[in-house]
């Protein structure tokens, strides 16, 4: 197992240079001077001037580049052209809202959809299945920027259960949550009730059936972790989605998240903010997959020995 952690966390490394290099081409390569852009168009030239330096935008671009990897790599992002704060540390203060808002919603989506899936699969083809299939297509069909509002406007504007926007108690969090776990509790339901199906037609659970373990047993003690690798790759590429859906999802419900943060930084023309804030949704999501990959291993040794 250890030689299979060091070789996954080797072959992340390329990947992560990967993900820096693109998000300092963000700001190098996109149309215009981003200083003009970041001034107006009413800006002075020696304005200009001075906040390109102030960027350090007028060295070389390979000295800018290698600049920024080691300020990446020291923990250094920059400082904010809204607040003159350094963004590394306005980072650190909403990574703890974000990563709660996550978390929360991750835990609606597996409340809803492993039990959803598992009634599903063990009752194909009837009401019960139908039922529970379309309530997961009507989940993926609804876009969480706007479920949210909807959300709002009832719990909280009409039936007033639920404070509309904010943070602070564990009231403020229900909303955000459900409407972020909404769309990935319903993929996560099909594909719970797709990988159960083909296990339970697998030989070692009929001849656990006709060795007399119960119905319930030879689900949940046989079939039911052999069917969740696929369950868990989900769970781990959609984790990323949620951290995107997020910049959704806090704006509607002004919770102090870093995807409110990114949309703040883009109202203002804050590069460096938007900048950092970008570079840690992708280090976040390479880090999942390679958390996924690695529980894969955990969960089938033939993994860590085939690779």
């Amino acid at each position: 197992m250890l030689r299979y952690l060091i070789r996954r966390l080797l072959l992340t490394i390329p990947v992560l240079i990967g993900v820096a290099t693109l998000v300092f081409a963000l700001i190098h390569f996109i149309p215009g001077d981003p200083a003009q852009a970041m001034l107006g168009e009413g800006a002075t030239p020696e304005d200009v001037a001075q906040l390109r330096a102030r960027l350090g935008l007028d060295r070389p671009l390979v000295v800018q580049y290698g600049a920024f990897l080691n300020g990446v790599v020291h923990g250094d992002l920059g400082v904010s052209l809204r607040n003159d704060q350094p963004v590394a540390r306005q980072i650190i203060e909403r990574m703890p809202a974000t990563a709660t808002l996550a978390f929360a919603a991750m835990a609606v989506a597996l409340l809803i959809a492993l039990p959803l899936g598992i009634v599903a699969a063990v009752w194909r083809g009837t009401w019960i299945d139908h039922g529970a299939m379309t309530l997961s297509l009507a989940g993926i069909s609804v876009p969480n920027f706007w479920l949210g509002p909807l959300m709002a406007i009832v719990f909280s504007v009409k039936l007033g259960w639920l404070p509309v926007g904010g943070s602070g108690t564990p009231a403020h969090l229900v909303l955000p949550a459900i409407t972020l776990g909404a769309s990935l509790a319903a993929i996560l339901a099909r594909m719970t009730r797709a990988s159960l199906l083909e296990e339970l037609s697998e030989p070692y659970v009929l001849a656990a059936r006709a060795k007399g373990v119960s119905r319930t047993r030879a689900v949940l003690h046989h079939a039911l972790r052999n069917s969740l690798i696929p369950v868990v790759t989900i769970i781990g590429l959609q984790f990323g989605v949620v951290l995107t859906g997020a910049v959704i999802t806090e704006t509607i419900f002004a919770w102090p998240g870093i995807g409110r943060l990114l949309i703040q930084s883009i109202s203002f023309r804050d590069y460096p903010t938007v900048q950092g804030c970008v570079l840690l949704i992708a280090i976040t999501y390479v880090g999942v997959n390679l958390l996924t990959d690695l529980t894969y291993g955990f969960l089938d040794p033939r993994i860590r020995v085939g690779r």
